[in-house]
């Protein structure tokens, strides 16, 4: 195993504070969903919760792998990675990280409750050597390692164990206010929580303990959740906010030639697509009994070939997505272009298709989808809801805030949906994560198929991808990615849209590094003057 070292802080590439005495103010299109950090699997509650806790490893602004609350790291032997944690670190509440609360942490992302047990899954154990020397043990060898430590966030064993919150919060409970993790938070991040107004308003201050520089002059952070986008863009226009996000696509031009303001735009590495209920023998929402027709391939096949993606990337996203026919984009490790060429736009075929299912006339069928959460997400849905209905296909569709959709669709909620729309970006920035969260088998025990809300199965695809987490070989490590790209493709077992572009909207005057898994580092953020 090649050796991995990272010396300690020294190593960090720093740069000196500006002076200190700036407000940064943002928008999204809807809220932190718990701060509970291993509560919810989803980018912009992670990306956000960043700034306060922290893991193992960080990502730079090119997502490439930095020190955190680890200085370094190297493999003793295939399974087992000596870690050295970073000394004087200090918790919001001023208590001391060090090895314990790694311990703990790791053993909460797998209690019932964690929606991070993806995460968890990749370590086996880990040997507290002394305070600040662990050794993380894998199930196999993990070249990818420090990768999985990015997003599992580091909390303070004292602490929760003091406020009895030593189980993580599921999506179902992420606003109750009965789980202390969920409304209060203490990590080691550069900013401290100040005040949390579930679906209002959160503002968070600079740490003055904290243990390194960063680069921002923000002293003081308001974020506030604004759902209708007219309003967010308007805000921001009027300079009550130095950024938002996401801008409609349709009002880049808007931007442009408003005064003070401007688009931030870019390819992201996030792709869009759609999930089917294939394992129930009869669908919670849908006019056939006795049956599930989405465990046919040729009902998945058919709906496939009825989705105009080119339509849906001219209407809806006024051609700034790119449409897909895998579930990683080009950002992603082990993406294969040839693969990438979407399901063919043939009405007549899906017509063709669903009679020999013995659905001539097509069949009703509910849809889950979330209207805050990705680019034009409930458009993208009515535009499937209409395809569909030419083929004979009718969907109810129930699109509703993230908070309410997260918390019905989840496996925590008994995966409560028959046919839905989501969003991945693999935080690895390798398609095994892909593999191992969307596509694997739901399996409890080893916590694979956590996103895998339709329970797809194929126990081919499932062998390669326990082998491609340990495979070294980058072209034998390739090839069985693509194999199981394409038996899963092969197996229509989901319907890929897009990936959806980048889309901020920033004032003049406001730096901030607009990163491919559309994370907003506020390390990175610094709010000067307007020209």
């Amino acid at each position: 195993m090649t050796r991995l070292l990272l010396a300690g802080a020294a190593t960090v590439a720093l740069m000196t504070s500006p002076a200190l005495a700036e407000t940064f103010r943002f928008a999204f299109q809807g809220d932190v969903q718990s701060l509970d950090p291993h509560g919810l699997n989803e980018t912009f509650t992670l990306g956000y919760l960043g700034n306060v806790y922290e893991g193992l490893t960080h990502y730079d602004k090119d997502l490439k792998i930095e020190p955190g609350l680890a200085t370094s790291w190297e493999n003793t032997d295939p399974t087992t990675w000596r870690v050295n944690l970073r000394k004087d670190v200090k918790f919001h509440n001023g208590n001391d990280f060090d090895a314990e609360d790694v311990v703990f942490s790791w053993k909460r992302t797998l209690t019932p409750g964690s929606d991070m047990k993806g995460y968890g899954a990749k370590i086996a154990e880990i040997k507290v050597l002394d305070p600040y020397t662990i050794d993380i043990v894998t199930p196999t060898p993990n070249p990818i390692l420090p990768r999985e430590l990015v997003y599992l966030y580091i909390m303070d064993k004292e602490w929760s164990e003091e406020n009895k919150t030593t189980e993580a919060t599921s999506p179902k409970a992420a606003d109750s206010t009965s789980t202390y993790a969920a409304q209060n938070a203490n990590g080691t991040g550069p900013f401290q929580l100040v005040e949390r107004q579930a679906d209002v308003k959160s503002t968070m201050k600079r740490f003055d303990g904290y243990w390194g520089q960063i680069a921002s002059n923000v002293t003081d952070v308001v974020f506030t959740p604004i759902s209708q986008d007219s309003t967010r863009v308007a805000a921001l226009i009027s300079g009550e906010l130095d950024m938002a996000w996401p801008v409609p696509v349709q009002d880049w031009n808007r931007l442009e030639e408003a005064e003070g303001v401007s688009p931030l735009t870019g390819p992201e590495a996030r792709t869009i697509f759609l999930g089917m209920d294939q394992y129930r023998d009869e669908l919670l929402y849908s006019n056939v009994k006795g049956k599930n027709p989405l465990k046919d391939q040729k009902v998945r096949a058919a709906m496939a070939h009825a989705i105009n993606l080119d339509l849906i990337n001219d209407k809806v996203m006024r051609g700034a997505a790119t449409p897909t026919g895998l579930l990683i984009g080009p950002q992603i490790n082990g993406f294969d272009a040839e693969l990438n060429k979407p399901y063919e736009y043939d009405p007549e075929m899906s017509k063709k298709l669903l009679a020999e299912a013995g659905y001539p006339e097509g069949f009703e069928l509910g849809m889950d989808c979330p209207n805050n959460r990705y680019v034009n997400d409930e458009q993208i849905c009515q535009g499937v809801v209409g395809l569909l209905a030419r083929v004979g296909i009718k969907v109810n569709l129930n699109a509703q805030p993230k908070s309410k959709y997260f918390a019905k669709v989840s496996p925590q909620s008994g995966n409560d949906t028959s046919f839905y729309l989501l969003g991945w970006t693999p935080s690895t920035m390798d398609a095994h994560n892909a593999l191992f969260n969307l596509v694997s088998v739901f399996d409890a025990e080893k916590n694979s198929g956590q996103f895998n809300y339709g329970r797809y199965s194929n126990p081919a695809i499932d062998a390669l991808t326990d082998k491609i987490v340990s495979e070294t070989d980058a072209e034998k490590r390739q090839a069985m990615i693509d194999e199981a790209m394409k038996m899963l493709k092969d197996d229509v077992g989901y319907l890929p849209i897009h990936q959806q572009p980048l889309s901020w909207g920033v004032r003049d005057g406001v730096t901030v590094v607009q990163r491919a898994d559309d994370v907003i580092d506020l390390r990175d953020v610094v709010v000067g003057t307007a020209k």
